[in-house]
């Protein structure tokens, strides 16, 4: 283990997180000790997850990371939500039951985020499998006046009987558009609407085929707003500490989230809202019809890695728009070349000699990293500062003032960092080059000291095609396997 101590301590940090609730940032501060207990809306499995829905995946992720940075536990859960009007409908055009229809996204789910080295969460609850608690959590509603039986037999929710309803999105509901019955029993609806919502839809045999519930209110299913509460606080609590989103279901599904919790368990529901913003595709709205859609396999089946991809979708900002195109994820895949190479760099440095020039660099590097991660998850910021510590390191090589204990400190700080980022690699390389490449790397060099750069290229070109880089080197140029 190295002898080099830095003198950053992380305990100083406190980390401040944005809350939409109060629309200022806030310290995050447990209601139990350093245990924080975290909800995050999963996917709604009718078909395999975009790369839309993985920008909040890996956002969440990171979040989560960080909470472990500073010091603290996660208790999370992740939500799936595979009864609404789309797995239905999808599940009765195939002539499949319900769970048949949805467990091959369920899986599917769950490999893309391994693909993304995305943590697993404490707990992955199923709607399906928490129908008690939700028709409990209807009763109670009902019990309380703020729920009551439409005309076509569904239970719906009066917001009007919830004064707070619209704190979380700031809305003038009064400015908004009301339905002409002033209710809603679709689970999703637009954004500029306000109506009383559905709790427990009745159910309708040419709509639901034979997939319902039984229910004190008749046969039925639950509405999707109710799903994620009752999950919520049956494995959390009826006061969590974080819940987290894409901004698209701040209104109306979160608002709704917290006028059901609050109204049946008469309790703050959470403590801190978090939301991240959209992915864009060229600067366009992702969508099938403009041909601008990607799950993460069509990326991986372009020869992208989940950590490229990964590295993509966490660079920029939670609450900024991330314009994601193949030219951006060309850049991710150098940058984390050139952050493996250094790694290579580290790992293959003999010299015995130490010196304490590498200390103030490792100082700085945590405290920089630690304080823009603390700063509302600053990431960009964050990623300059181990990109600062790569050049400065680079420099000490290149000086041959860097011994193999200084190089072991510097790769148990990038192991720090990527206990946060999650795209590194670490393993040194087993493979055998082949002879074929050795030979084109030679005579790529020559073709350029004879500056026939079409043939450079073209012999790049072809290392590259082979799954190699060719990195330089205070040495010269050398291949290396593409992570």
């Amino acid at each position: 283990m190295p002898l080099i101590v830095m003198k950053t301590n992380l305990s100083k940090y406190t980390l401040k997180l944005f809350n939409t609730l109060t629309r200022q940032k806030e310290p995050l501060q447990p209601i139990n000790s350093d245990l924080v207990t975290m909800y995050t809306c999963g996917p709604t499995v009718y078909h395999y997850a975009h790369i839309g829905n993985f920008r909040t995946y890996t956002f969440e992720d990171l979040l989560r990371r960080a909470i472990q940075f500073f010091g603290m536990g996660v208790t999370q859960v992740m939500n799936l939500t595979d009864v609404d009007d789309k797995t239905i409908r999808g599940a009765i055009a195939k002539g499949v039951s319900l769970n048949e229809y949805t467990q091959v996204y369920k899986d599917a789910f769950f490999e893309d985020l391994k693909t993304l080295n995305i943590q697993p969460a404490e707990h992955y609850p199923a709607a399906t499998d928490y129908i008690a608690e939700m028709i409990d959590m209807i009763q109670v509603l009902l019990n309380k006046g703020v729920a009551y039986k439409g005309s076509d037999n569904s239970i719906y929710y009066a917001i009007s009987k919830f004064p707070k309803y619209g704190c979380l999105s700031h809305l003038h509901l009064d400015e908004l558009q009301a339905g002409a019955s002033q209710r809603v029993a679709s689970d999703e609806y637009e954004k500029d609407h306000i109506a009383d919502f559905v709790l427990w839809k009745a159910y309708d045999p040419e709509r639901d085929g034979q997939i319902y519930w039984e229910s004190p209110f008749g046969k039925g299913r639950p509405g999707w707003h109710l799903e994620c509460s009752a999950m919520a606080m049956k494995l959390l609590g009826n006061t969590i500490d974080i819940h987290v989103g894409g901004v698209d279901n701040m209104f109306p599904h979160h608002e709704n989230e917290i006028a059901q919790s609050e109204a049946c368990s008469g309790k703050p529901f959470v403590k801190i809202w978090l939301h991240a913003e959209h992915l864009l595709v060229d600067h366009k709205k992702m969508s099938k019809s403009l041909g601008n859609f990607y799950i993460l396999r069509d990326l991986l089946n372009q020869g992208y890695t989940g950590p490229q991809i990964r590295y993509l979708l966490l660079q920029t900002h939670y609450k900024t728009q991330l314009n994601f195109t193949i030219q951006c994820l060309e850049a991710a895949r150098e940058a984390l070349q050139r952050l493996n190479a250094f790694i290579c760099r580290l790992q293959e440095i003999e010299k015995t000699d130490s010196s304490k020039a590498v200390e103030p660099v490792l100082d700085k590097a945590l405290h920089d990293f630690s304080e823009a991660l603390s700063d509302d998850l600053n990431i960009s910021v964050a990623l300059s500062a181990v990109f600062e510590l790569v050049r400065e390191v680079n420099k000490l090589c290149d000086a041959d003032d860097l011994s193999k204990q200084d190089a072991q400190a510097v790769l148990e700080l990038m192991k720090r960092f990527n206990s946060v980022l999650g795209v590194l690699s670490f393993e040194k390389e087993v493979e055998a080059i082949p002879q074929e490449l050795h030979e084109a790397l030679q005579k790529r060099n020559q073709a350029r000291k004879d500056k026939n750069w079409a043939l450079a290229d073209s012999l790049r070109n072809f290392i590259s095609e082979s799954g190699y880089v060719i990195e330089d080197t205070a040495t010269g140029a050398r291949l290396k396997k593409e992570k």
